[in-house]
């Protein structure tokens, strides 16, 4: 798919936890992604208000032999194929198939990704929203100055309750902190966003 214009809005997702339920043995099939209620609703509203729409993962299980590049792709069909469905798109999806043992500079919390993202869509991610579950998700966003939004699905209350207990686990600053994507589309969407973010 053509990605959006450079004057379109830009968001980025998290996948597991925010998009489908998380799964701490992974989710190694097609059969295994299941969407969380209401998320993909939550993208064809951000679809049908002119947004660009990137998804970027972390996904060792590619790594770890847990599952192929070939069944990552199906998994990836499906979820596009749900969200088109309900009257969505997805621009863009990003992964990195490494552990963090491999110390990859795309492995969030690296931001990696995050600069694939915005070679892809010609523009600085300043102020982009970056919606995730776990802490490395905000850190990514937080290196590229993104406007950082924590889901209580998926990882999301561990994350919460990690950084009520650990210092060296704070949430970056200025976070907001929502129940679950469909949450966080309906504030993000009623505010108007900035040009070319």
């Amino acid at each position: 798919m053509q990605p959006h214009s450079p004057s379109s809005p830009l968001i980025i997702l998290d996948r597991d936890g925010v998009i489908n339920f998380d799964s701490d043995a992974y989710i190694k099939s097609p059969d295994e992604w299941q969407p969380i209620p209401g998320s993909l609703e939550a993208i064809s509203r951000l679809t049908h208000a002119g947004w660009a729409i990137a998804v970027a993962t972390n996904q060792s299980g590619i790594e770890r032999g847990l599952f192929d590049i070939n069944t990552l792709h199906a998994i990836h069909n499906k979820m596009a194929q749900a969200v088109g469905q309900a009257g969505g798109r997805l621009d863009g999806i990003f992964f990195c198939p490494h552990t963090a043992s491999s110390r990859c500079p795309c492995r969030k919390p690296a931001a990696g990704l995050f600069h694939d993202i915005a070679h892809r869509f010609k523009r600085d991610l300043k102020g982009t929203p970056v919606i995730g579950d776990s802490l490395r998700d905000l850190q990514a966003g937080e290196r590229c100055g993104c406007d950082l939004w924590l889901v209580k699905t998926g990882k999301g209350l561990r994350t919460i309750s990690a950084a009520d207990q650990d210092p060296e686990k704070q949430l970056p600053k200025g976070t907001q902190i929502v129940a679950d994507l469909a949450a966080a589309v309906d504030r993000i969407l009623a505010k108007p966003p900035t040009p070319g973010h």
